[in-house]
């Protein structure tokens, strides 16, 4: 630079310094990241889905969101891809086979923690916060009113009575080795029967005529008479399906068509986490806070028919007026079910399917 230097090109090269400059350099933007999910999480569609475009917005971070399965299904693959996962993060791992999916190191601390304020009852199955708990639920005999009413047979009140001939043939459970709900019903009946006691139940079960199915969507609307099904009016479903069936009734109606055997309960809790080995551990953990944020919980209810864990979440109407929640729901320590959950299917298995 001389004195003689046009003052034109002074400017334009304090200009191209300017936009040339490190603290202007263009910053990369946040990744597309994936959520693990099980085969009865809406992919599209549904306000939940709605909820995740409004994180993407707000974020940048763009939600795929694959669905793998069945819950035991999603933890098997999870535990083959260990370090080198298939999304970022998983959502769906519930109670009973969540000891397993902490053995298996399925998921790595969140590069930040959640910021919502979640049940101790709930958060104390993962205490070192590896797991996040997102909703809750009971596992439940349901049956169709109607049926029973039809029939001129009282409906059953309690575990024992399944056994009784007077239910022979109408019931359909789910297989503990590949559902969830299966795996939370047999769990209740180890709670009710005890470690010498459950086998016996399940071989009267069988010999009553207990259909098994894979899933709960096959049992549900393939076989139970209360979702317009085959020829079965007991089922394995959930506290929360008596308000499925009202908002979902065509023609509209206001009261349920189903009900719940409250003795038959066991509680489900669902889990989230960082899938370990992502390669976008930021991103990851600002969707976990955000599935137990007020936004995306307010939206399960009426999507998933679960409770949310978020407490300070209102709950519509419908269930208050319909879903079931027992004063006192049967569960098993996760130890217990750790330590024996292999041979628990296993012998079931035997018993029930030969």
């Amino acid at each position: 630079m001389t004195a003689r230097t046009p003052a034109c090109a002074v400017l334009t090269l304090a200009l191209l310094a300017t936009a040339c400059s490190s603290d202007d350099a263009p910053t990369a933007a946040p990744a597309a990241i994936t959520l693990v999910t099980y085969d009865s999480f809406p992919d599209a569609e549904t306000s939940m889905n709605e909820a995740l475009e409004a994180f993407s917005s707000e974020t940048g971070i763009a939600v795929e969101i694959l669905v793998a399965g069945d819950t035991g299904t999603m933890l098997s693959k999870a535990a083959l891809t260990v370090g080198n996962p298939e999304g970022d993060v998983m959502w769906g791992i519930d109670n009973t086979f969540l000891s397993r999916a902490l053995n298996e190191g399925i998921f790595e601390p969140a590069a930040t923690p959640v910021g919502a304020e979640l049940p101790p009852e709930f958060t104390q199955l993962s205490p070192d916060g590896l797991a996040v708990p997102v909703d809750f639920g009971d596992v439940c005999i349901n049956y169709d009113l109607a049926w029973f009413a039809n029939a001129g047979i009282e409906p059953p009140t309690s575990l024992a009575d399944l056994i009784d001939p007077t239910y022979s043939d109408l019931l359909a459970v789910q297989n503990p080795a590949t559902s969830s709900p299966g795996l939370a019903f047999l769990l209740a009946t180890i709670d009710e029967f005890g470690d010498d006691g459950w086998q016996g139940y399940w071989t009267a079960l069988r010999d009553n005529g207990v259909q098994v199915l894979d899933g709960w969507t096959e049992s549900y609307y393939g076989s139970f008479t209360g979702a317009g099904g085959s020829d079965r009016p007991l089922v394995v479903s959930y506290g929360s399906s008596p308000p499925a069936e009202v908002i979902f009734a065509e023609p509209a109606r206001d009261d349920a068509p189903t009900a719940v055997v409250e003795s038959t309960c066991f509680r489900q809790i669902e889990f989230a986490g960082v899938l370990a080995g992502t390669e976008h551990p930021d991103e990851a953990a600002q969707l976990l806070d955000f599935l137990v944020g007020e936004t995306f919980q307010a939206e399960l209810a009426l999507n998933l028919f679960v409770y949310p864990s978020n407490p300070a979440v209102e709950l519509p109407q419908e269930f208050i007026d319909f879903a079931v929640v027992p004063e006192s729901s049967r569960s098993v320590e996760p130890e217990r079910i750790d330590a024996n959950r292999s041979d628990w299917i296993d012998t079931w298995t035997s018993l029930v399917l030969g």
